[in-house]
């Protein structure tokens, strides 16, 4: 393989990351627009929870670092790393519609444990290929662990 093919793919697979996990973080986002109604506004907030306006740039800015890990680790044929992230990238697309459209917080709640999980052992695995990958999903998992409170607390003030 010449070094110009290995250059493309050592950027294009971060930036193909990217773009899909962005891509699909804002048609899980999308989904549910609007049809929450004032169910989400009803709902008696844990301490701690952020105004509506700072999810957006958050998850914006998670799903790009989240996105250049996830083309790292393929670049560098780190599989199980990346089957293990593919399968807690599901489950955080499945957590908006669920949560939300669902207005379910206790499945809510398990995808988030699920979730957190995934991402702690992609974090660790990660950490053994390339420490760069791992360190860009650590704002990930310190956001996932956050949500989790956040949705504990749905739920215990709130019920189902």
């Amino acid at each position: 393989m010449s070094k110009r093919v290995k250059s493309c793919g050592r950027w294009l697979l971060p930036v193909a990351g990217t773009f899909s996990c962005l891509g699909l973080g804002i048609a899980s986002g999308l989904s549910t627009v609007g049809g929450e109604g004032g169910w989400y506004q009803a709902l008696a907030k844990p301490p701690g929870t952020p105004p509506a306006w700072v999810f957006g740039p958050v998850w914006t800015v998670l799903y790009l670092m989240m996105g250049v890990a996830a083309g790292r680790l393929i670049h560098r044929r780190a599989w199980q790393s990346v089957a293990v992230f593919c399968i807690q990238f599901v489950l955080n697309l499945a957590w908006t519609p669920v949560f939300f459209g669902m207005q379910d917080s206790v499945i809510a709640l398990a995808i988030i444990a699920a979730m957190w999980l995934g991402l702690f052992s992609t974090v660790l695995s990660a950490w053994k290929i390339d420490k760069v990958s791992a360190w860009l999903l650590i704002p990930y998992l310190a956001w996932v662990s956050y949500a989790g409170y956040l949705n504990t607390g749905f739920l215990w003030l709130n019920g189902r």
